[in-house]
């Protein structure tokens, strides 16, 4: 069952006339609620019906307060929504709480706020006793939730207040800037660079700064402003050893690479901690571009192997990328032959996965050895087979310099 009561149906479908109807009767409890808790008040001012609303309230016993199964009140409903007039009406209600959190830890004003309704921030924040820096359970405060989504209107309104706090930290060890700047806002990281003790380069719990979040998600203009600043770290590594320049190959942005390569500070060959290099996070997902730029760079090394051995021609060998391929054999120093600390070569990642272009891309090499084994005595011929790789097992068999392992097939 719904729940929805005759009068829960009229809120429902702002049917006003019904619903004053219905409150005249003694047995309709004007406070029932639906499964979800919510009353026909709730429903109402969320969907923002004035006439609704205030023929509920004309009730003595209607609880103006009441939250449903999420401790959301009919404040906070009509607040996120953005219904100036409902919130209006229900701040004149005795015991309406401007302040009252649901169970995230959220006040109507973190609602609003999130979706820019600068109309319900301005009465909200007239209110008197009204706490404009109440954190949620995650951290987050109405100014952050305003960062967040980019709204500059909301964030003048919150900085305005000698109560809000621009460098608070949540709970994932983010603040107001790092999120404003993950989510490329520009106007908005402006504004809070111009804060007395707004830090810039505070990192979270994973160790990424605001720099690193806008070179992760592509945010040129963010980059840009944020190398302007002399306390910015440009080159700062996270929790996993990886530094914004990382973030930047793997995520294929190339016009953020260009500029942290014009930096004299950044090392192209950095590595984080599972050893994988930029133009190896760029080879394995197949940013051609990132791979281009970066190799017009004389110190850059295509040839440095990760933790379990396997460098840039490798993970471009696994993950199909055949132009990165033919791009990395033409450079001095890189051999096709390379294994990794399992004795796989990029022959045999190209072999196991049924990659047949860059079989024969790496084929054509005069230098190729088609015959190394693994750790295990798989070579790629014998790995091409256990997979049903037919194609790629005629090349195989058409290039290699013995076939007896043939007979030790162990599948």
């Amino acid at each position: 069952m719904s729940g929805k009561t005759p009068l829960w149906r009229a809120a429902e479908n702002e049917h006003e006339v019904v619903a004053s109807i219905l409150l005249e009767r003694d047995e309709v409890n004007p406070n029932a609620a639906d499964q979800d808790g919510q009353t026909p008040l709730s429903w109402a001012a969320c969907k923002g019906y004035e006439g609704v609303v205030s023929t509920l309230l004309e009730r003595d016993d209607v609880d103006p307060v009441r939250a449903d199964e999420n401790g959301r009140t009919p404040l906070s409903w009509a607040a996120e929504n953005g219904h100036e007039g409902v919130v209006r009406i229900l701040l004149e209600r005795d015991g309406v709480d401007p302040n009252t959190a649901d169970q995230e830890g959220r006040t109507p004003l973190s609602w609003t706020a999130e979706n820019g309704y600068e109309g319900v921030v301005k009465i909200l924040l007239e209110r008197d006793g009204v706490n404009p820096d109440i954190a949620d359970e995650y951290g987050q405060t109405p100014l952050s939730w305003a960062a967040c989504k980019g709204h500059e209107g909301v964030m003048r309104m919150l900085l305005e207040r000698d109560d809000v706090d621009p460098s608070t930290v949540d709970q994932e060890g983010r603040t107001t800037l790092s999120w404003a700047a993950g989510a490329g806002h520009e106007g908005v990281v402006k504004m809070l660079l111009e804060r007395d003790g707004v830090n810039p380069d505070i990192a979270d719990e994973s160790g990424q700064t605001p720099f690193s979040w806008a070179a992760s998600n592509g945010h040129e203009g963010v980059v840009g402003i944020l190398l302007e600043r002399d306390d910015v770290d440009p080159v700062r590594s996270d929790e996993g050893g990886r530094t914004p320049l990382s973030w930047a190959a793997s995520k294929g942005h190339a016009a953020i690479v260009r500029m942290l390569l014009e930096r004299d500070e950044v090392d192209p060959n950095t590595a984080s901690r599972d050893g994988l290099t930029p133009l190896a996070w760029a080879a394995w997902k197949g940013h051609e571009g990132v791979v281009r730029i970066l190799l017009e760079r004389n110190d850059v090394n295509p040839a440095i192997e990760d933790v379990c051995g396997a460098g840039p021609l490798s993970w471009a060998a696994l993950q199909g990328h055949a132009k990165i391929v033919k791009i990395l054999l033409k450079r001095k120093g890189v051999s096709p032959n390379t294994a990794d600390k399992e004795g796989r070569t990029p022959l045999f990642w190209a072999a196991r996965h049924g990659h047949e272009r860059i079989v024969r891309i790496l084929l054509e090499r005069n230098d190729i050895n088609p015959d190394i084994a693994d750790i295990n005595g798989l070579t790629p011929l014998l790995v091409a087979m256990g997979f049903g790789r037919g194609r790629i097992v005629k090349l195989l068999l058409d290039h290699a310099r013995f076939t007896s392992m043939i007979d030790m097939f162990p599948w």
